[in-house]
């Protein structure tokens, strides 16, 4: 997809991430953000993209509808703006979910001493990701903590041999 040329006042509040509130045709920016009407190069249609300011890729692109003379897009109105900010916005917090989720992983395991939370958090570093595996008893106190790779399984028999291993740092 490529932006249509734009020209006069609509070329000044191009960019992403400027203070003015601006409500045009093809060009909506409030709240922090960017709603843009570009032109769909797979075909005769439209696009709308949605860009947080701050960012440098649109958290949403999806179709646009055409206007009445089925040649030029629908012009951008508030109702609009607003239903592509509250979607464009689920779409992010989706992502964040989704990011948290792969990082973040937890399961309990029953012992002779109780119930366990084994955790394992992925730290990733752009030079040296790493993982850290930890224990937590039912109260919430840490047992134990090592440092492990990022590929580092966590399931129900990489806990059980961790711990059976009295919390040494797996691959020993």
């Amino acid at each position: 997809m490529s932006d249509t040329p734009l020209s006069g006042p609509e070329m000044l509040d191009a960019e992403p991430g400027h203070d003015a509130k601006t409500q045009e045709p093809r060009l909506w920016c409030d709240d922090g953000w960017t709603a843009r009407v570009i032109k769909n190069q797979d075909d005769d249609g439209w696009a709308v993209e949605m860009i947080l300011d701050g960012e440098d890729e649109p958290a949403l692109v999806g179709p646009w509808t055409m206007g009445r003379d089925k040649k030029n897009p629908k012009p951008l109105d508030s109702a609009a703006f607003y239903t592509l900010v509250k979607t464009a916005t689920e779409v992010l917090r989706r992502h964040e979910q989704q990011l948290h989720a792969m990082l973040h992983k937890s399961l309990k395991v029953r012992t002779a001493s109780g119930r366990l939370t084994i955790k394992l958090d992925i730290v990733p570093d752009d030079d040296n990701p790493y993982a850290l595996l930890s224990a937590c008893d039912e109260g919430g106190e840490q047992l134990a903590q090592v440092e492990v790779a990022t590929s580092f399984k966590l399931n129900p028999d990489s806990a059980t041999a961790w711990i059976a291993n009295d919390f040494s740092k797996p691959g020993r």
